[in-house]
């Protein structure tokens, strides 16, 4: 099993349950770890024997810009999506940070990882 990381994907959205974090908007970090079998990729040096990181980027950006109020919830959908769509992973980790969350105190950020493995059928 082989891993592809995509670290410290910036965004800026709007989510929380918040109306001021609604209509102002956050920095966030987005963090992703997929867990596949690359060896025919590794033997055939082709694209489309891997799992493309373009994809996985284009699928992190999407579902971060669609609001929700919990980053639990961003990250489950962000998951989801990533077995529904690349057939090659195995397991997926996303990490998703608020940058300066409005929760009254000097906090650098707040993080939620969600970690699943695909479903079996």
């Amino acid at each position: 099993m082989s891993t592809i990381r995509l670290k410290n994907i910036r965004i800026f959205t709007n989510h929380g349950c918040l109306i001021e974090e609604e209509k102002i908007g956050s920095d966030y970090l987005v963090n992703l770890k997929v867990k596949a079998d690359l060896s025919t990729a590794a033997n055939s040096d082709q694209l489309k024997d891997t799992v493309d990181y373009v994809h996985l980027q284009y699928i992190v950006k999407n579902e971060m810009s669609i609001r929700s109020k919990l980053l639990e919830h961003v990250g489950q959908r962000i998951i989801d999506r990533i077995f529904k769509e690349i057939s090659l992973v195995n397991t997926a980790e996303v990490t998703i940070s608020k940058l300066n969350p409005p929760i009254g105190g000097d906090i650098k950020e707040v993080s939620v990882t969600m970690k699943s493995k695909r479903p079996t059928v």
